[in-house]
């Protein structure tokens, strides 16, 4: 291709799941090339395969997409949205405005990986530079195996690897300008794309956050000043605001890892009292950082990755094979009381509940309500992700199926099969005066922290002071956990058993 100048190069920037302009590297690498950059979105549900946007993401979607449209007006530019498949709008797009380049960010599921080197070798066999770049991990997947060469199952060894060869460079700026062709292509309404969902629950969801890079960074702010120095002692505890909150930032890109990593380093070194010289401190001292409980939950999205990019069926088979047998039940009215968070023990319906209203769950009663479902209830872990899929707005298919495999006990690093979370012991112990409860299931709310977590074994008197008649105003419990608990462990012990082989 011959070299052009400045005034007749311009180049296509694709966004996807990378919504933000600083530290994107297709971006800088777009305007670091010169000439007119062009930034187009596609909505083609059809080309993530089973894992099309669910409900509550397509409602972040369409508020993240809104967000950039706007900092890309303050930059001199314009958004262009299209529908269709990559593969026909990429090239009519680069014809229509004569680009010679397209840059974007690389995403990791399999049926992305496909779709994106198709349309890399298609543009580059009509005559059009094609690069892409690492915007959404600290380590591209293939870049790290175990001594034997192979992809690493477990996480302690997976993150000590990570942590001893890991220099993340310095985040990117935004561009404060990006140069404008002559004229700018057409363009649908980010309106027309009907992304956002015309239903009430939406509005907890609008209630609950703000889409979009200047949340993700008032979010890393205000975690880095309030949450981070006692992370590790409140981050199980659903009753306080206890963890940053920017996981669905992380997902759709409006925050890089590579971002969080140099603002957890620099909050560090700025506690580090001005007259002290960090280079004369003990090495641990200052590098204990990076071994933080906090940056090793950011380890922990990079494994599922990792995992995801190795194991491409894991979202619908489980990694360890032997669970392809496994007696799942099904039962139409247990996974709707668990879905509707009608299951008679508070901690996992107020957790159902904050899902539903806000599109989030803290991360403990994530567990929580996943061992309910695969343990309590024996009802296949699938069943879970796909509802997480549509309720989530953090709903990322790599950390979907890491969370679900290990509670289930079939995937990486599992948990291990005979550890049953007692949901009444885990309200107790994490939600100690039950304040998350009351606030997701406000017709308990009258009830002593004593009973709150087990409304079924307060005494009849208690129960009519606080207004709830077990049946009417509360379910009474689905199952008994004792029971629930023995028979789990016998089907897990058939499996370890091979018993159904």
């Amino acid at each position: 291709m011959a070299v052009r100048n400045d005034a007749t190069m311009k180049s296509l920037v694709w966004f996807r799941l990378d919504l933000r302009l600083a530290d994107n590297p297709a971006l800088d690498a777009a305007v670091r090339r010169g000439g007119a950059v062009v930034p187009v979105f596609i909505l083609s549900p059809e080309e993530e395969g089973a894992w099309p946007p669910g409900g509550a993401s397509r409602w972040w979607l369409h508020q993240s997409l809104r967000a950039l449209e706007a900092r890309l007006l303050g930059a001199g530019a314009r958004l262009i949205f299209r529908c269709g498949p990559a593969l026909e709008v990429l090239p009519a797009l680069a014809e229509e405005t004569g680009a010679d380049a397209v840059f974007w960010n690389r995403r990791y599921e399999p049926d992305v990986i496909a779709r994106d080197a198709n349309v890399m070798a298609t543009l580059r066999g009509e005559g059009v530079a094609v690069e892409s770049f690492n915007a959404a991990l600290l380590h591209e997947p293939w870049t790290i195996q175990n001594q034997s060469g192979k992809p690493f199952q477990v996480f302690t060894p997976f993150w000590r690897h990570c942590l001893a060869q890991l220099d993340p460079p310095r985040p990117l700026p935004a561009p404060p300008k990006l140069p404008a062709p002559a004229k700018w292509p057409t363009s649908i309404a980010l309106e027309e794309l009907g992304l956002e969902p015309k239903v009430k629950w939406s509005e907890g969801l609008r209630a609950a956050w703000q889409p979009g890079e200047a949340g993700a960074a008032g979010n890393l702010k205000s975690f880095l000043t309030s949450g981070l120095s006692d992370y590790s002692e409140q981050r199980n505890r659903p009753d306080v605001v206890g963890t940053s909150r920017l996981s669905p930032h992380l997902h759709f890109g409006e925050i890089g890892p590579r971002q969080i990593w140099h603002a957890v380093a620099a909050e560090v070194r700025r506690r580090i009292p001005k007259a002290t010289d960090a280079r004369l401190l003990p090495s641990p001292a200052t590098e204990d950082w990076r071994s933080s409980q906090f940056l090793t939950e950011v380890g922990w999205r990079e494994f599922s990755h990792h995992l995801l990019y190795h194991f491409p069926q894991t979202p619908t088979e489980p990694l360890r094979a032997d669970f392809n047998k496994f007696p799942w039940r099904k039962d139409a009215a247990w996974l709707r009381a668990w879905q509707q968070g009608r299951t008679g023990y508070p901690i996992v319906d107020a957790g159902m509940r904050e899902l539903w209203t806000t599109g989030w769950m803290h991360n403990r009663v994530r567990m929580i309500i996943a061992s309910f479902l695969v343990k309590d209830l024996l009802l296949d872990w699938r069943e879970g992700a796909r509802w997480f899929w549509d309720t989530l707005v953090d709903a990322n298919l790599a950390n979907n199926t890491l969370g679900w495999q290990w509670v289930a006990g079939c995937g990486a690093d599992a948990a291990p099969y005979f550890r049953v979370f007692n949901p009444r012991a885990q309200g107790e112990k994490f939600d100690p005066h039950g304040d998350y409860v009351r606030r997701w299931c406000p017709e308990l709310g009258k009830l002593p922290a004593e009973w709150i977590h087990q409304p079924d074994k307060a005494p009849l008197e208690v129960l009519r002071a606080a207004g709830v008649e077990l049946g009417r105003d509360y379910p009474e419990p689905v199952v008994s956990h004792a029971i629930a608990r023995e028979v789990a462990l016998e089907a897990f012990a058939q499996i370890k058993r091979g018993a159904f082989r």
